[in-house]
């Protein structure tokens, strides 16, 4: 199969393997070099932090044609765990908690964290 995958995922793999981001664990799968079992730490200091986030990275056929980087789109998720941005969300009715209780959604975070992201 790795002969099949474009010298640049193999390269990002390499590195990341050689070099790996701080927090963030990705492992390409045995069977499929282009499916990434991945894990983030919850940053330190926010709601996060003690959180392990598995997710699931999967670089279609025309990566890596105008395409960023593994390294830089794990490194943008585990930025928006540090920092999340309400004005940008994903799901809208989290952004409203955030933007109209931020304690309460913050406390909330904290409890799915121990609740849902403590068993990597």
């Amino acid at each position: 199969m790795a002969g099949a995958l474009p010298r640049r995922i193999i390269k990002e793999t390499q590195r990341l393997m050689a070099d790996p981001v701080p927090g963030i664990s990705a492992n390409p799968d045995d069977n499929n070099a282009r499916y990434f079992h991945v894990m983030i730490a919850g940053p330190q200091d926010s709601p996060f932090a003690g959180g392990i986030f598995k997710l699931e990275l999967f670089l279609p056929e025309e990566y890596p044609m105008a395409a960023p980087k593994i390294r830089t789109v794990l490194l943008s998720i585990q930025a928006l765990l540090s920092a999340p941005n309400p004005e940008d969300p994903l799901a809208t009715d989290v952004a409203e908690q955030w933007k109209s209780n931020e304690v309460e959604a913050i406390r909330t975070a904290k409890e799915w964290t121990l609740q849902y992201a403590r068993d990597a």
